[in-house]
């Protein structure tokens, strides 16, 4: 059977998570739509939670690895299992809003290369709106081939997430991935690597509901984020240099504000410092700032992180959060039970 649309998941360890969302799927799906769940060798019972769908679900498809081969292989592997004209690069742990899927298959009919699905940011329990639209959009937006710069000036902070991604299939596959490999954000290197001949569209109604603070790359946030992300932008030849100098700096771990950010966070210390820093500068000054940030006591950076969250600006709720969930957050100092945020798996 030819599919349209096939709905691809990378999953690890997930066993808790992925069955609320494949059920959030399950409710909406259409003839010509597939599931591809690509199990990237699960240790817990990720399989399982899968496969006793697969009799109620016969659209689902479950691969399983016996290596896991990170997200981006994992991801891509995804794609090239799936039949459908277009992939949905759906993250495992965050279910779909109703009407997402017809919303996507509609969206598809345009003939574009791109469809950025927006969403909403939700507490890690569900329970709690952070953010109804994280797009910030009241229409749709529509991108033709010579609106690269624009396209990834207005979107690419939010591409990081992956789970926004419809593209089509044929125009993946004939793109290279694997210079994309080890970014953690193969999906971007995708679309930026050269104009999309079709263009894009971006819908402005929420169709997916974000689970904040699931991540499982956390504790290597600032190799990803500072480190992997920014040599995966200034590889994009298609996107002007004007453009991503103005979005993204080309040595973030210069910035005294970056740095302590991540400190605060948790996830810059020391050992990030050697392993990432380090090999990237040899300026005495630019390293003896971020070797001092790097030793700045967490807690008080910790503490000075909250108290700038309080001023209002865009996401210092989730900013807050954030904090809350460091490592050097005092109630998570003080023992099991003292915090009062719920930690990621």
């Amino acid at each position: 059977m030819g599919y349209r649309l096939s709905i691809c998941i990378a999953t690890r360890n997930r066993a808790k998570y992925i069955g609320e969302t494949l059920a959030s799927i399950a409710s909406q799906v259409t003839d010509g739509v597939e599931v591809v769940v690509l199990d990237g060798a699960s240790t817990d019972g990720t399989p399982e939670v899968v496969e006793a769908l697969v009799p109620s679900m016969p659209y689902l498809k479950l691969v399983r690895k016996t290596k896991n081969g990170g997200v981006d292989r994992d991801y891509d592997e995804a794609v090239t299992c799936a039949g459908g004209d277009y992939c949905w690069l759906l993250s495992d742990d965050d279910p779909l809003l109703p009407g997402a899927v017809d919303k996507v298959l509609a969206a598809i009919g345009k003939a574009v290369d791109l469809v950025v699905v927006n969403s909403e940011l939700r507490t890690f329990g569900m329970d709690e709106v952070l953010d109804p639209n994280r797009l910030r959009l009241d229409q749709d937006r529509h991108y033709g081939p010579g609106d690269t710069d624009r396209l990834f000036a207005e979107t690419s902070a939010y591409l990081t997430y992956i789970g926004a991604v419809v593209i089509r299939r044929s125009l993946w596959m004939s793109r290279d991935r694997e210079a994309c490999f080890g970014s953690y954000f193969i999906h971007v290197g995708v679309i930026f690597q050269a104009a999309l001949p079709n263009g894009a569209l971006v819908l402005a109604s929420p169709g997916i509901s974000i689970r904040f603070g699931n991540t499982q790359w956390r504790p290597k946030e600032f190799e990803i984020r500072m480190v992997r992300w920014t040599e995966l932008v200034w590889s994009l030849a298609a996107v002007s240099e004007g453009v991503r100098s103005r979005l993204y700096r080309k040595r973030p771990w210069t910035s005294a504000k970056s740095l302590f950010f991540y400190r605060a966070k948790g996830t810059y210390d020391i050992s990030d410092y050697h392993a990432w820093v380090v090999p990237r500068t040899s300026r005495r000054w630019e390293r003896w700032l971020a070797a001092t940030i790097a030793r700045f006591p967490g807690s008080l950076a910790n503490l000075i992180g909250l108290l700038v969250c309080r001023i209002p600006y865009r996401d210092s709720n989730i900013h807050l959060l954030d904090m809350k969930a460091s490592r050097y957050y005092l109630p998570y100092l003080l023992g099991p039970g003292k915090g009062t945020v719920r930690r990621s798996a």
